[in-house]
């Protein structure tokens, strides 16, 4: 993990063990032939859906589309579906994941890898990687294959 990896996620524990509730927005963002886009963070194992925590004075919505923006440079161009809200307790007490389904977006070019964010992909929903994120791959279920939805995440 790099210095700036380390520092993000300490200051992430820091904020979730300080506020009694937290919320975080992420997008399951889908292409017209079925492909998900996944990400690769800096500080933490697996492949996982883009997005993050709403901040203060911040709508769940406006965090989704600046969180798409920043980690995966993609811009919203439809309304996102809101697929469900998760507790996420078993990782963080008091912490909710909003999912949404993104289907109208475009990408004006790919994203470089920065301090955040190492890769990112498109992938078949048979063609998962073997280190995706074991809920982010549960979510998929749901969505892509009408799985019955889980309260947590």
């Amino acid at each position: 993990m790099t210095p700036s990896g380390l520092f993000t996620k300490t200051l992430q524990i820091y904020w979730r063990a300080t506020r009694a509730l937290t919320l975080g927005a992420q997008g399951c963002v889908i292409t017209d032939n079925n492909r998900i886009l996944l990400i690769k963070h800096t500080y933490r194992p697996g492949w996982h859906f883009p997005g993050g925590g709403v901040e203060k004075n911040e709508t769940i919505n406006s965090a989704l589309e600046r969180e798409l923006r920043e980690e995966a440079n993609v811009e919203l161009t439809a309304e996102p579906d809101l697929f469900g809200i998760y507790a996420n307790h078993e990782a963080f007490p008091g912490d909710h994941i909003a999912l949404f389904t993104v289907r109208g977006w475009q990408q004006p070019e790919p994203p470089k890898p920065n301090r955040e964010i190492s890769a990112h992909g498109f992938f078949a929903i048979d063609e998962l990687p073997d280190d995706i994120n074991p809920p982010t791959a549960a979510r998929i279920e749901e969505i892509m294959n009408g799985k019955p939805t889980s309260l947590a995440w």
